[in-house]
């Protein structure tokens, strides 16, 4: 081996020792391995910094923000929402949970489908009064299957995508990927289904930031709008078809004030106040074409975006003793107060007309740019833990609209991944469906990094020799074993390294290594490629490995060991399965 070669591999174990180590966070490792790189020379100047004008980059990106466009349309919940009244037991609604974040997986990010799924898994467990740890891990395991279907459901696809393009001149198209990861999710759900005994039953998830303030529900006015689906609906109707998840406590009929029969008809522009937990009033309030009283549009008179932020009344604010109608926080802020919650006591009055304490929790919307300014002045300290959606627009299906053209573009051959990926999010934002504040969010920042800094660092495998050395060694050792040995190799290594890097890492630097030691054997690469994006996208043994695992740790009350207790035995499954899965799709 030349001088090169070792520095390239040694740099590889270095920032594997990094990883392994979790001093670092997993970008800042990445961009230590790039100096690295840059400082023994196996990386040239003029290349460090390729990986940020990569597809990948541009892919992961816009993937990340057409999953937030999606999930904040509302329509995956609202329908999740209308299987649940009708799905009662624990088995089917967690046959419900999976199916949908597996196959919502597909079309967009699988961390960006869990996330969206999440608060219908958390409320079906409070309507069964169970532990939320009997949905969630398996969700997230769903996810990770899920996103094995498409080019964009998960980054180990894009990344082998790209590999395959640099050997063969052709990519793999978005749905190349759909016989495999279909096998392997429809396995996935059938285990699941009956596997969740494993998890123990006594999990339970810290309190949220509701439970510890003692929130028993916000109150908001909304007007009953034209086309509204609560005119001509009594009372009652109203809200056992929103399965009692808000109170009506009073009805505004133009100056009359009408207490909340069950009988009483209501009427378009009549006024209701309403008080529920926020994420029942904001699903309500978009379903049934709601308006809350005082509400801007998303479009602020400054041309400033407009938000909603939630905060909670301190011992010197100003407001205590008074109301916002008295104060004109409207009129003179440019704030709406859109609703109000007060720990321990069931509120029936207008939130414009409440004598505000301390210790009361506000929603308030104003300009983004003003209302930090305010909040300092008024005595108010805002609730960074939790997100409020009420008083916020939606596009209904307009981003799903928009994500279906781009998958039609992508799989018709009409456009590259990353063009029409990139006009997705691109749109999505112009027309609304996002604000540009929430696009930004979405990104995941140190993924992007990671990815951008890794991508030259792993093209110094290639440049000097180094992965086709470690290839023929691993062909040497592969030499004895059957094709089908030597597919199922690749997958276990790539599924025993991902929970120790990250999975895109572990695509980045196995994906060179399976593309020769395909070559070595004799086989093309394709079978090798899908392999390793396989395993890497099927971590379940630890909460690290990947998001979707770690985003449910905490909700979910888990220890680490439980992962383990249901991922063993989903793991040994996808190797079973997934290996004949990847022979017969993509033939040796």
């Amino acid at each position: 081996m030349t001088l090169p070669q070792w520095l390239s591999i040694a740099t590889l174990t270095g920032m594997m020792g990094l990883f392994l180590w979790g001093r670092f966070r997993y970008d800042v490792t990445a961009v230590i391995a790039l100096l690295a790189s840059l400082a023994i020379g196996i990386v040239k100047p003029k290349e460090a910094f390729s990986g940020f004008s990569d597809d990948i980059v541009i892919i992961v990106g816009s993937a990340l923000v057409m999953s937030a466009a999606v999930q904040r349309s509302g329509l995956v919940e609202t329908a999740i929402a209308w299987v649940s009244q009708r799905v009662r037991r624990v088995r089917s609604q967690l046959l419900v949970l999976t199916t949908s974040v597996g196959l919502a997986s597909g079309l967009i990010k699988n961390v960006g489908a869990l996330a969206m799924l999440m608060p219908a898994a958390v409320q079906m467990a409070k309507k069964n009064d169970a532990s939320p740890s009997v949905y969630l891990m398996p969700m997230a395991f769903a996810s990770l299957l899920g996103g094995l279907t498409t080019l964009v459901g998960t980054s180990p696809n894009i990344i082998v995508s790209r590999v395959r393009e640099e050997m063969t001149g052709q990519p793999f198209s978005m749905f190349d990927y759909l016989p495999t990861g279909l096998g392997l999710l429809v396995m996935g759900l059938i285990f699941l289904r009956f596997g969740y005994r494993l998890l123990p039953r006594d999990r339970r998830g810290a309190p949220t930031m509701g439970e510890a303030l003692n929130i028993s529900g916000y109150v908001t006015e909304a007007t009953v709008s034209e086309g509204s689906a609560a005119i001509g609906e009594t009372v009652a109707e109203f809200l056992e078809r929103h399965e009692r998840e808000i109170a009506v406590t009073t009805v505004l009929r133009g100056d009359m004030q009408a207490s909340a029969h069950p009988g009483l008809h209501l009427r378009q522009s009549d006024v209701l106040i309403l008080s529920g937990e926020p994420e029942a009033l904001e699903r309500i309030v978009a379903k049934d074409q709601l308006t809350l009283v005082g509400a801007d549009s998303e479009a602020s008179p400054h041309g400033s975006e407009v938000g909603v932020i939630e905060a909670v009344v301190t011992t010197n604010s100003m407001l205590i003793g008074r109301t916002a109608g008295r104060l004109l926080m409207r009129e003179r802020l440019g704030i709406n107060l859109i609703a109000i919650a007060r720990a321990g006591e069931h509120i029936t009055s207008k939130p414009g007309q409440v004598v505000l304490r301390a210790g009361d929790v506000v929603v308030l919307q104003g300009s983004l740019e003003r209302l930090p300014q305010h909040l300092s002045q008024m005595g108010l300290l805002p609730l960074a833990e939790r997100s409020i959606r009420l008083g916020n627009a939606r596009r209904g299906w307009l981003p799903i609209a928009i994500l279906a053209v781009a998958m039609l573009a992508t799989a018709t051959g009409a456009l590259p991944v990353a063009v029409a990926f990139f006009a997705a999010a691109g749109l999505v934002v112009i027309t609304g469906a996002l604000p540009v504040s929430e696009a930004y969010e979405a990104i995941e920042w140190p993924i992007l990094i990671m990815l951008a800094a890794l991508i030259p660092v792993s093209g110094s495998l290639q440049t000097t020799g180094a992965s086709d050395v470690i290839a023929t060694e691993l062909a040497h050792v592969a030499a004895a074993l059957p094709s089908w040995g030597a597919v199922a190799l690749i997958l276990v290594v790539a599924m025993a390294v991902t929970p120790f890097l990250n999975n895109a890492a572990t695509v980045l630097v196995m994906a060179p290594i399976a593309a020769v030691f395909a070559h070595d054997l004799g086989y093309r690469p394709e079978a090798f490629l899908i392999a390793t994006a396989v395993g890497a996208g099927c971590d379940f043994l630890t909460p690290i490995g990947h998001q979707c695992n770690t985003l449910v740790f905490g909700p979910g009350g888990y220890k680490f060991s439980d992962y383990a207790r249901l991922g063993a035995p989903l793991s040994v499954l996808v190797v079973l399965v997934g290996t004949p899965l990847i022979l017969w799709t993509w033939p040796l």
